[in-house]
């Protein structure tokens, strides 16, 4: 028994991913392609085991209707909307034309672009914009830091009661509980996670999933 959770070398890892989905082509194009093209932006990008957690999730939720809050190349995209129906519909927010025309590419090839609902510009607005009779079955947040708060804040009263949220990067590589940490990314997760955690109307467990994924229960 243990009351930590293990501390993943690479090797561990790299036997970790091998002993859970076989390895996917076109996911794996995406990441080879999305580090050839962005190599300094590699971390915005999920790594295998939590692709498949979240499509293994949003079949075990049996969502439908899936929000997404930060695209980049379409990768988390793919998963989710791989775990939900034919019929279902997955709105993708981000603000780049350039990131999403790549992902665009890939849902095509991986035939869940007609799943996918993209919508270029700030997501806050869009997430506004919204009838305030929409509602979710699942939400994936990973976009800018200092926007987690705004973006909950949104999403919370427009998830179904039993909806989950997934929100990323919620350790930010350990420096979250470094005091010499000041940045604004780093202070904008410290925020969210006091923020969320406070939240009654959810129920949340912090994993330490990649780079930390909180994953939260809407209250019935």
């Amino acid at each position: 028994m243990t009351r930590t959770s293990e501390s993943l070398t690479p090797e561990l890892h790299d036997y970790l991913v091998a002993h859970g989905a076989p390895v996917d082509p076109v996911l794996a194009d995406l990441a080879e392609e999305t580090a050839r093209l962005y190599p300094d932006l590699t971390t915005m990008q999920i790594g295998p085991e939590q692709g498949t957690f979240m499509t293994l999730l949003a079949r075990i939720a049996g969502a439908r209707d899936v929000v997404e809050v930060g695209t980049f190349t379409g990768y988390s995209a793919i998963c989710m909307a791989r775990g939900i129906p034919d019929d279902g519909t997955l709105l993708a927010l981000d603000i780049s034309e350039e990131w999403t025309s790549l992902a665009r590419r890939y849902w095509e090839r991986d035939g869940i672009a007609h799943k996918v609902d993209l919508r270029i510009g700030p997501a806050l607005e869009s997430l506004r914009a919204l009838s305030p009779e929409t509602r979710f079955d699942l939400a994936f947040i990973d976009a800018d830091k200092e926007g987690y708060i705004g973006y909950w804040d949104e999403l919370v009263p427009r998830m179904r009661p039993g909806g989950v949220l997934l929100v990323d990067n919620t350790l930010s590589h350990g420096r979250v509980i470094d005091p010499a940490e000041d940045s604004a990314a780093v202070q904008g997760i410290r925020d969210f996670n006091d923020h969320a955690l406070a939240d009654e109307r959810t129920e949340l467990v912090l994993l330490p999933v990649g780079d930390g994924l909180t994953m939260a229960r809407k209250r019935d």
